[in-house]
């Protein structure tokens, strides 16, 4: 007995894996290999002590960061309110006062309590 998964759209049960890919031979449908859990558990974001963040929460900054292209400094606890997270190079999208909106690294703030 397989252990695939049936096709959503015709459920067939002659599903086969094609890379990352299930793909049914009955109906042409081609689906991802990952679950809703999987693709959940990568986007979760941690801070630099391990706590989960989520949009809408409240950091500190734990290291001076410089501004690339100016010569403002972002200091050692600063606290940074509603952050917004993203994909990309930097986990965090915000607005600090003094400097405006930046985005940061999770590895450089802390999650306030």
């Amino acid at each position: 007995m397989s252990t695939l998964p049936a096709c959503s759209q015709c459920q067939s049960e002659l599903t086969y894996e094609d890379g990352e890919l299930y793909v049914c031979p009955e109906c042409g449908h081609e689906w991802p290999k990952t679950t809703a859990a999987d693709v959940e558990q990568k986007a979760e974001i941690r801070d630099s002590v391990g706590n989960v963040l989520a949009d809408g929460d409240s950091v500190t900054v734990i290291k001076d960061l410089k501004v690339k292209g100016s010569s403002l400094v972002v200091k050692v606890g600063t606290k940074v309110k509603n952050i917004r997270l993203v994909d990309g190079d930097h986990d965090i999208d915000c607005k600090i006062d003094g400097v405006g909106a930046m985005g940061l690294k999770s590895e450089f703030v802390k999650k306030l309590s």
